[in-house]
């Protein structure tokens, strides 16, 4: 207890950069990949192809060099002036951070909402069409809303993933959770009590949404 009360500068702000990481990267993570997901199913074969290259190149990079590319690669090729990416060196490597972590975890969201559509029947979309809506309203109206029950469980599990996967920005100067043991074995204080800290911090966001994912489970188990 000593360790985490007399570092609590360290925990602190590390722990709070942590969730902020998570919240927007899950938000956003969400929403790209829904949008991949509808180009994923789309009519035209285009979408789709643009939807699968997307998924493809992004589930088989390693998140590493994706944070590398966003870290390093990124203000070299002057896509983005660095200084309007982030204004100071921090906030460039969080913005960058959390960039790499919405790309890469978009993809895995994609897929899991895209095999959360296969399980709708393929009759509800006839009907659809039959009724006269377009495709962005079949999808929205008809067929997601549906998909939402299947994806519950294995989108919970990309989420706890993306959460863990944020430990990867203290490789590149983002201070979180992942940074504590560096700063704490600069003080001298014992490193192995610090990170069962950190454990613990991982454990206690984890629990909620474990919760929550068979609280839903449940409530759409007694619906059907």
């Amino acid at each position: 207890m000593d360790v985490l009360l007399d570092n609590l500068d360290l925990y602190g702000p590390g722990f709070l950069n942590t969730v902020e990481l998570f919240l927007i990267s899950a938000v956003g993570s969400l929403v790209l990949g829904t949008i991949l997901a509808m180009l994923r199913v789309a009519p035209v074969p285009v979408m789709r192809a643009m939807g699968a290259a997307y998924v493809t190149i992004l589930r088989n990079t390693p998140l590493t060099l994706v944070f590398f590319f966003f870290a390093f690669a990124f203000p070299l090729l002057k896509i983005v002036d660095a200084d309007t990416f982030g204004g100071s060196a921090a906030s460039y490597y969080f913005n960058a951070a959390l960039a790499a972590l919405i790309l890469y975890t978009a993809a895995f969201v994609c897929e899991v909402v895209r095999s959360g559509i296969n399980t709708v029947p393929v009759g509800q979309a006839e009907a659809s069409r039959a009724l006269g809506l377009t495709f962005g309203q079949m999808l929205g109206s008809v067929v997601l809303p549906q998909a939402t029950r299947a994806v519950v469980p294995p989108m919970m599990s990309t989420m706890i993933a993306l959460l863990k996967n944020t430990t990867i920005a203290a490789g590149f100067s983002v201070f979180q959770a992942g940074s504590i043991s560096l700063n704490l074995s600069e003080r001298g204080e014992n490193q192995l009590v610090g990170l069962l800290w950190v454990a613990a911090f991982f454990v206690v966001l984890v629990i909620p949404m474990t919760l929550l994912q068979r609280s839903l489970e449940k409530r759409w188990s007694i619906a059907r």
